[in-house]
């Protein structure tokens, strides 16, 4: 089977949790194709394996002109009156379904017939920032029954929003829509939604494809929850809030499954109006084998140090864990707590973990055991891949209880990591953290720390408790968790849609059954021919 794989971002080209998911899925499903159509590609691709290929790449991010290989389809000349109504009418009704209340069905139209301007015609980026889209933008939010968000943006707005639409709608005008590209694929698995399925539904309006979207984060939810346009005005981010609706109405309205990585993308999902029906929980496999040393050795760890691992960022609540910490050291003087970094190389990401050290140093004070001895804090901070911290395994490996005091998740990988490593957690209660651990930690409200300092001096005074917990931990994480079941689930999947699909003829194929069996047997299967009144076969 010829799997069209659509990567925003990361596989082939970069690293990080969802490239390091698509290397598994490529390696692990060897006996299939997997054709790479890569958005947002810079530099050049590592070694791939011989089942894989980057089929197409693109940079959406840099001036169309300038994409390199899959580049967007130039004009072969200015659009004349005929293609700018043509365009102007389609940007109206896309524009009208963002601003309506229930504008799906424009929202689709007008997209649809968009990308048949571009894949016809070519020269839709330039028409995309053009006066025509500004002012048929304008006139959608000015019309009757226009949501409030929208019909209250000015000119401003209205510029802004155009110049994010054109970077949005930018998939429409590659060159990725043939029948030697996606058109020869037998699938579409998107591994993310958003822009990154755009492709995969022109796909299956242009040539029937089946979709498979792969969504272990829902991008609406993160678009809501990111800070990055914090400046911008209401009606922008209604208008942007719209576009990002519509793309997710869409894309779960067409997809012939949704794999969600678990129930609280799901959810998500299902409130978006995905039908219950195409939505099935692929929980995301993870690596167990660098994790098994440390999880057969129930001892392994200082029965008082806690320790904590993730991004250091303020959805991760650390200054109600230090708070927590206080409230434990105050119960018992023995413990400790690590903090480990995951390293972020981003700008102003240690402005947070300054001020996070400033508090620790506040509430716990240097402290030594006798006159003669130097002092030392009770909360570490250290960076994961220093010396203190070389690896996840000795990381987990020195504490006998991980903690986490996050406001807001999604999948919490840190979490399954010490399940694999066997060790008890206690756990705020949000994203899809009641699913990954089931029974085998504890969980407390957010913003408690007096619920969470409960909990965990609960498991510190409990050794035989928390072996108990750690041990069912590693069970459930080694049957829900691993990479084995991830690509049983998907090799089902792959053969399920394609079975309930269509059958597509390509050119050169030939037609099935066009000429009987027989044909292909040496010899005449001819009934031979009797002469009359003899009953015999003529010679």
């Amino acid at each position: 089977m010829r799997i069209g794989l659509l990567t925003e971002g990361g596989y082939p080209y970069a690293t990080g949790e969802t490239g390091r998911w698509c290397e598994r899925l490529v390696r692990g499903l060897g006996q299939h194709q997997f054709d790479l159509y890569a958005l947002g590609a810079t530099g050049t691709p590592p070694p791939l394996p011989p089942n894989a290929r980057v089929a197409r790449a693109a940079d959406p991010g840099t001036a169309p002109a300038s994409c390199g290989p899959g580049r967007p389809r130039t004009a072969r000349r200015a659009y004349g009156r005929h293609e700018r109504r043509r365009f102007t009418e389609a940007y109206h009704r896309l524009a009208t379904g963002l601003c309506a209340e229930d504008g799906t069905d424009s929202f689709a139209e007008g997209l649809y017939t968009l990308a048949e301007l571009a894949r016809e015609r070519g020269g839709l980026a330039g028409a995309l920032r053009s006066d025509d889209a500004v002012r048929a933008l304008e006139a959608a939010c000015r019309a009757p029954g226009a949501r409030r968000g929208a019909a209250a943006a000015g000119l401003p707005d209205h510029l802004a929003f155009a110049e994010h639409l054109e970077r949005a709608l930018r998939p429409l005008s590659l060159d990725w829509y043939e029948e030697d590209a996606l058109g020869a694929a037998d699938l579409c698995h998107a591994a993310a939604g958003g822009t990154t399925a755009l492709p995969g539904l022109l796909a299956k309006r242009f040539f029937g494809t089946p979709l498979l979207v792969t969504e272990y984060g829902a991008p609406l939810r993160a678009h809501y929850l990111s800070t990055s346009g914090a400046d911008r005005s209401a009606p922008l981010r209604a208008l942007l809030a719209g576009l990002h609706g519509r793309l997710a109405d869409e894309i779960y309205r067409q997809a012939s499954l949704l794999t969600p990585g678990n129930a609280h993308t799901r959810r998500w999902q299902e409130k978006c109006g995905a039908d219950r029906a195409r939505i099935r929980t692929v929980h995301p496999g993870m690596a167990a084998e660098r994790f098994a040393e440390v999880g057969e050795d129930e001892e392994s760890g200082d029965p008082a140090t806690l320790v904590w691992v993730g991004r250091v960022e303020p959805a991760k609540d650390l200054v109600g864990l230090l708070h927590a910490f206080a409230e434990i050291r105050a119960r018992q003087s023995d413990a400790r707590l690590r903090i480990v970094a995951v390293p972020v190389r981003e700008p102003g990401a240690g402005a947070y973990l300054t001020s996070c050290k400033g508090l620790a140093a506040q509430l716990f004070p240097d402290e030594a055991t006798g006159a003669h001895a130097v002092g030392e804090n009770p909360v570490t901070f250290e960076e994961l891949g220093g010396p203190e911290a070389p690896t996840l395994e000795d990381t987990y490996a020195s504490g006998a209880l991980v903690v986490m005091s996050s406001l807001v998740e999604g999948f919490p990988a840190s979490l399954v990591e010490a399940m694999f490593c066997a060790r008890a957690t206690v756990s705020t209660d949000v994203g899809a953290v009641v699913e990954i651990i089931g029974g085998t930690g504890l969980v407390v409200p957010p913003r408690n720390p007096r619920a969470l300092a409960d909990a965990c001096l609960a498991l510190l005074r409990d050794p035989e408790r928390r072996h108990r917990l750690g041990a069912a931990a590693r069970a459930r994480a080694l049957e829900l968790f691993t990479v084995e079941q991830n690509l049983a689930a998907f090799r089902g999947i792959y053969l399920e849609l394609l079975s309930h699909a269509p059958v597509r003829h390509r050119p050169g194929d030939g037609v099935p059954f066009a000429h009987p069996a027989e044909a292909h047997v040496p010899g005449s299967w001819a009934p031979k021919a009797v002469t009359a009144g003899t009953g015999a076969p003529d010679a």
